[in-house]
């Protein structure tokens, strides 16, 4: 087993995996292990914000117009635009945060994962597979959401 919390440098840990397989609950598992070493990429979006939904927490929330202006400059590792909505993982605290010596957490979907992993090679993947089919179209179904 790899001894996250020993790292003398920083690193990024990318954790992806379908929707429903678990992956916020071992991100949260993995935070609260590693406690003031580590800090979770909150990816920044312009999709409407739900009940519930805290800026800074779960995303950041911007208008397109703000999004566009930093994909223009380079601002994000990677971004998408799902069903008409614009998400992006933010360039400058998760280098700042490496640079510092800390664990990056990046919980982000398959596609996403590929690209901040093009940018940034040195980066740890990590894939999370359900115990099976079944079981993820449960969790899902269970959801209601996706």
């Amino acid at each position: 087993m790899v001894e996250l919390t020993k790292t003398p440098a920083g690193c990024l840990l990318i954790i992806s995996g379908p929707s429903g397989v678990g992956k916020s609950t071992l991100t949260n598992a993995l935070l609260d292990r590693l406690g003031d070493r580590a800090r979770l990429s909150i990816s920044y979006t312009t999709r409407p914000r739900r009940p519930g939904d805290r800026d800074g927490e779960h995303y950041t929330f911007v208008d397109r117009a703000e999004f566009e202006n930093g994909l223009a400059n380079g601002a994000f590792l990677e971004h998408a635009e799902v069903y008409g909505n614009l998400y992006g993982t933010p360039r400058e605290p998760v280098e700042r945060w490496i640079a510092e010596g800390l664990v990056v957490v990046l919980e982000i979907d398959q596609a996403g994962a590929a690209k901040v992993k093009g940018q940034l090679p040195a980066a740890t993947g990590v894939f999370i597979l359900p115990p099976s089919e079944a079981a993820l179209l449960e969790r899902l179904r269970s959801r209601g959401q996706d």
